[in-house]
């Protein structure tokens, strides 16, 4: 008997997303290797990793990075459609070795984005992969849209959240799915935890907030630096700024996950509780693909089933 082909859909979740590296290193050490990769926003990311045999490579620099690496891959700007231009984040994709023409890949892949203009999600399976990673990840009002031929394109997660849908119509057998904001709603806005001092790794520096602020001219700077304080609150009793966008866009990709996942379920969903893994923690790197390898242990009697 030939063996199943296995479809791998990677979920969007922003930081959270550094989940599905233990995901894909725990679901290798139980012999089960995909032969179809999908993947939205950060789960194209990764995907496009494991697809082009970087893996480890990021995993090397996601658990070593701290807000200083996290800080220099962002290229701030205050036009073109969002804060953040994404000409470093394709650069640093390029440097670990993620840069190939998806077509040349052993792997099928594809990722997830959005139309800016339709609406509608578009899978993109072909050109150089980092491109269109760099489409998948575009996250309304944080990175700006990429354009891909004719089309503007902005983050899979308003689309196609969890892309199961593209694992299956690319000839999976067996689909394992990971939704990352499965347990988010109902999360309280907390403020920032308490640190330690010198803690480079857990606190986001004032150095992303005078990058930004670099670029307005004088009399705006100051006006800015005004406002920054009600923008971005630090006690517990209102939501900042980010915190609006990013529990605005974890309810509508809950809603539209659940939606999809009705009537396209996978044959197994993961659910890594990452409850308390906020959208911008990356440098939570190692407690966050511990999950993702503990959520496969936990689920092996049901992989065992299918495969």
């Amino acid at each position: 008997m030939t063996r199943p082909r296995i479809g791998l859909a990677l979920g969007s979740g922003s930081a959270r997303g550094w989940a599905h590296i233990g995901v894909i290193d725990a679901l290798a050490e139980a012999g089960i290797e995909p032969d179809i990769v999908s993947g939205t926003s950060i789960g194209a990311l990764v995907g496009a990793a494991h697809v082009a045999g970087q893996l480890p490579a990021l995993q090397q620099w996601a658990k070593a990075a701290t807000w200083r690496e996290i800080v220099g891959l962002l290229d701030v700007r205050l036009s073109g459609g969002g804060l953040i231009d994404g000409r470093q984040i394709v650069a640093f994709l390029q440097a670990l070795g993620i840069d190939g023409p998806i077509e040349g890949y052993a792997r099928k892949y594809a990722a997830v984005a959005t139309d800016l203009v339709t609406g509608r999600e578009v899978w993109l399976q072909s050109g150089p992969i980092h491109d269109v990673v760099r489409a998948s990840i575009a996250m309304p009002g944080i990175i700006s849209p990429a354009r891909i031929g004719e089309q503007w394109l902005v983050d899979g997660g308003l689309s196609n959240p969890v892309p199961v849908s593209v694992c299956r119509a690319l000839g999976a057998d067996v689909i394992i799915a990971v939704n990352l904001n499965g347990d988010l709603m109902g999360r309280r806005f907390a403020g920032e935890a308490a640190l330690s001092p010198g803690d480079e790794r857990a606190a986001v520096p004032g150095e992303l907030l005078d990058r930004m602020l670099r670029h307005l001219p004088e009399p705006v700077r100051e006006q800015a630096m005004q406002m920054l304080p009600r923008l971005l609150p630090r006690g517990p009793s209102a939501p900042g700024y980010f915190d609006v966008i990013f529990n605005s866009i974890n309810i509508m990709q809950d809603q539209i996950t659940r939606t999809r996942l009705a009537g396209e379920p996978p044959h197994v969903m993961l659910v890594p509780r990452l409850r308390d893994i906020g959208l911008l923690e990356f440098t939570r790197a190692g407690e966050t693909i511990a999950e993702g390898r503990a959520c496969v242990e936990q689920a092996l009697p049901m992989l065992r089933r299918y495969i």
